[in-house]
């Protein structure tokens, strides 16, 4: 039996919500005049183990000269856990849906 066209715009519409709720999320790190940036790459490893010791200086790097620094993109669960562990320890953090 073929499907009815009602049919296929139910189907597009739960790929739809499916495509918009896998959305991904950058984390951001905000420039820190406060901390030191040993503290900051310390900070950037334990919270988001999958960056390496240059990762976390780069992101750290980019933050300092431009304002802020792309830590990861991930989904919204991870992005939000990252980014509150990052403000536990006293950085600046957020997160915005990757376009």
């Amino acid at each position: 039996m073929a499907p009815t066209p009602a049919g296929a715009a139910v189907l597009d519409k739960q790929q739809q919500r499916r495509h918009k709720h896998a959305s991904r999320y950058r984390v951001l790190l905000h420039n820190d005049p406060v901390n030191t940036m040993e503290y900051v790459v310390e900070s950037l490893r334990q919270v988001v183990p999958q960056l390496s010791e240059q990762d976390a200086i780069a992101v750290m790097v980019e933050a300092h000269n431009t304002g802020v620094g792309l830590v990861i993109v991930c989904d919204i669960e991870p992005a939000e856990f990252y980014c509150e562990q990052l403000k536990t320890k006293g950085l600046t953090s957020s997160i915005e849906p990757e376009d």
